[in-house]
């Protein structure tokens, strides 16, 4: 139960005294208990009181009906000063004649021994008649004197006071709101029949004791702290919830709204502090499902955005992961059907046999804390067999969930992958597991295994429709990075056996190169580079990025590489190369490429280069310093019927051209003419080998989280006759 609880919130038996010494008296559910007289003591009263309220006058006649005391209290309600009334036969001073002998007669009553109460019209002092609520009574001096005491008071304020004292036993018996009153010493003095009820106590069992001892199986202390600091500051504590068990109901959860404020008289006085208690057990229980029903649409809107976000497979396990822990549980594993990662497995997974074990490779284990429970499943890229009674297993092989709400040591046996396992789960305090399918395209690829131990309750059959639902999410994602992975490597298979093998040597140049797929998936993407002999000992440096990636970026590569070596086998100048490619790349699908091709002369030293849509090559000088090569930029290839210009350069020796795809220096968040010059500055001084540069470069300016693949060419021109 919770620490705000309306059991511990109940009225007490009345303390000995209220604050300042009062003391708190009254219950509309039993009385105060009694105390002996050992533990009674005079007590001071403040100002303030019913007494004082209601302003009881004391008046004494002698047997001759004449007034021998008249307290202050009698000068205020009747208006006459003791000089005034000392002496007088009070008939005279107060009633008027009409009403003479009935007095008389009721006094000689009073005088033989009886008591007469009720309400009686007084002649004030400024003339005028009010009516006034007397108590009479005889009493006698050691002498055996006789005398009437009378006590009196204003017999409407007298109503007034008896009416709210009525209304407020009603409404306190009667409300349906458990109503508790405690003294300053923290003890009930009041419980209604409504708390009675919510706590299963009678109200016997309150009075008198504080919260911990009528109710001793609650946690009393936050209760208790509540009702201080309420008496402390006098700031009312409004609306405070609780949930919990109490023995009205011990086999269900209730829930109360519980209020505090504190009493004082007219005065100002603290007397205690009130609670109100309201059973919103059924407002809680909707509140409860809105809650959990907005919880599963926000994991299942978070899951479509977290979950494959790459066509990796691994990391689609782990985004699984990460949805649901620790929202749903505190431990998860991802297992795939080791089956489904074979090479040539490209279409559905075969099923399981139903008394042959299954074969899982471990994508992802995630937990909400650091625990030792984390190395009971599966280490991540570990093979495990399971055999065909593990729930794991069973899951696998008729793709539908099991649900453990409880788990004892014999499940736990079913569920780990050995003893050592069991155990670290059962030290971790592991309660219960859930296992669903990862199934994708009519077939399990996998399983989603979810572990509850410092989360209180059990999983239930909406979690597991929850889980179902984002398992069956990212079984799409996984299935498609698995079937991405065949595609990969039919692109990366093709890719490589388009682009060059290495160049063989040519004439007045030395060549470095590097080529690299895209990111940490190894995106097969559509850049190349190309090193071309040509007449005369000329050669051609290529280098080209198709748009797009995967089979069909790498197959429009092929094309155009192989359209470009056959153009440079004509003696074309680089503009007319770059044409017939921009002819070819109109005539291919959806092809658009950028594309730069040098020609280089090494007994004039004179190179020509043109671009199509392509960054400008870097120039480095034989002193170190380096430039961007100012050449016409042209539009890409596939545009069509745009001419393409030239610029012509004198390399001397010691020169190196550097010709590059866009995967080299492009990020995601810098403007791309700050990345050019951070290539320059890469250049600029410095004089490594062409393959010490090739490593820089690619090391210092390429995104390590690039979504696209670099193409590299580095040309120095060697001295004559080297």
């Amino acid at each position: 139960m919770s620490q705000t609880d309306p059991r511990r919130a109940g009225p007490r038996r009345a303390g000995p005294q209220g604050a300042g010494g009062r003391a708190v008296g009254g219950s509309a559910a039993g009385g105060r208990s009694g105390q002996g007289a050992e533990g009674l003591a005079p007590e001071p009263s403040a100002p303030g009181g019913l007494l004082d309220v209601l302003n009881v006058a004391a008046v004494v006649l002698d047997s001759e009906g004449r007034i021998t005391l008249w307290s202050p209290s009698a000068e205020q309600l009747f208006g006459y000063s003791a000089q005034e009334a000392l002496g007088r036969p009070a008939a005279r001073l107060l009633v008027q004649p009409e009403h003479v002998p009935l007095v008389l007669e009721l006094f000689d009553q009073v005088l033989a021994g009886a008591t007469w109460a009720g309400g009686f019209p007084i002649r004030v002092k400024d003339g005028s008649i009010r009516m006034f609520e007397f108590r009479n009574m005889r009493m006698q001096d050691q002498h055996k004197n006789l005398y009437a005491l009378g006590l009196a008071t204003d017999q409407q304020a007298l109503r007034g006071v008896e009416t709210d004292l009525a209304l407020s036993m009603r409404l306190i018996a009667q409300s349906p709101v458990g109503l508790a009153v405690l003294d300053t010493d923290q003890r009930y003095v009041l419980v209604n029949p409504a708390l009675e009820r919510i706590n299963g106590l009678p109200a016997s069992e309150h009075l008198g004791r504080r919260v911990s001892e009528a109710l001793p199986f609650l946690d009393a202390e936050q209760i208790e702290s509540a009702c201080r600091r309420v008496l402390a500051t006098g700031d009312p504590l409004l609306d405070q919830y609780a949930e919990g068990r109490t023995p009205a109901d011990l086999e269900h959860n209730h829930a109360w709204s519980v209020s505090y404020y504190r009493l004082e008289d007219t005065s100002g006085q603290v007397l205690g502090v009130a609670i109100s208690v309201i059973d919103v057990t059924e407002r809680h229980l909707a509140t409860t499902e809105m809650t959990r029903a907005r919880r599963r649409l926000a994991m299942i809107a978070d899951a479509g955005v977290r979950i494959g976000t790459t066509l990796d497979l691994p990391h689609t396990a782990r985004e699984l992961a990460g949805t649901v822990v620790p929202e749903l549980a505190d431990l998860a594993a991802v297992d795939v059907l080791d089956a489904i990662l074979d090479e040539r497995q490209t279409g559905s997974v075969p099923e399981l046999d139903e008394d042959r074990p299954a074969t899982f490779r471990a994508l992802a284990v995630k937990t909400a804390y650091r625990t030792d429970a984390s190395r009971a499943p599966d280490p991540v890229g570990k093979v495990a067999r399971y055999a065909p009674d593990r729930l794991i297993t069973q899951v696998a092989r008729t793709g539908n969930p099991i649900l453990v709400s409880e788990v004892d040591g014999s499940t736990l046996r079913r569920i780990a992958r050995g003893e050592e396992s069991a155990e670290l789960l059962a030290e971790a305090g592991v309660h219960s597991y859930m296992c669903v399918p990862l199934t994708a395209r009519g077939s399990v690829i996998g399983t989603l295994s979810l572990f509850r131990a410092r989360a209180e309750e059990p999983f239930d059959e909406d979690d597991q429709l929850l889980a179902s639902e984002l398992a069956a999410r990212a079984a799409i994602s996984i299935d498609n990075a698995r079937l991405y992975r065949g595609e990969r490597r039919t692109a990366l298979t093709l890719q490589r056996s388009l682009l060059p093998r290495r160049p063989p040597p040519q004439p007045g140049l030395e060549i470095a190169y590097r080529y690299q797929p895209a990111g940490a998936t190894d995106e097969v993407g559509g850049d190349w580079f190309d090193v071309l002999p040509l007449s005369g000992g000329r050669t051609a440096l290529v280098v080209g990025d198709v748009m797009g990636s995967g089979i069909t970026a790498a197959a429009t590569m092929g094309q155009l590489r192989t359209a470009t070596r056959t153009l440079a086998a004509l003696d074309l100048e680089p503009s007319a190369v770059l044409g017939h490619l921009d002819d070819v790349a109109s005539n291919l699908e959806q092809a658009f490429a950028t594309c730069v091709y040098a020609s280089f002369n090494p007994q004039t030293a004179h190179c020509r280069i043109t671009t199509a849509g392509h960054l400008p090559p870097v120039l480095v000088r034989p002193d170190g310093s380096a430039e961007l090569v100012d050449v016409p930029a042209g539009v890409p290839l596939g545009v069509g019927g745009v001419p393409f210009g030239t610029a012509a350069l004198e390399l001397e020796p010691g020169s190196r051209l550097v010709l590059y795809t866009d995967g080299l220096i492009e990020t995601r968040d810098d403007p791309i003419d700050d990345r050019l010059a951070a290539l320059v500055r890469m250049l600029d001084g410095r004089r490594h080998s062409l393959e010490r540069t090739c490593d820089l470069l690619l090391h210092s300016l390429r995104d390590p989280d690039g979504h696209d693949d670099v193409a590299l060419l580095i040309a120095e021109v060697k001295p004559s006759g080297s």
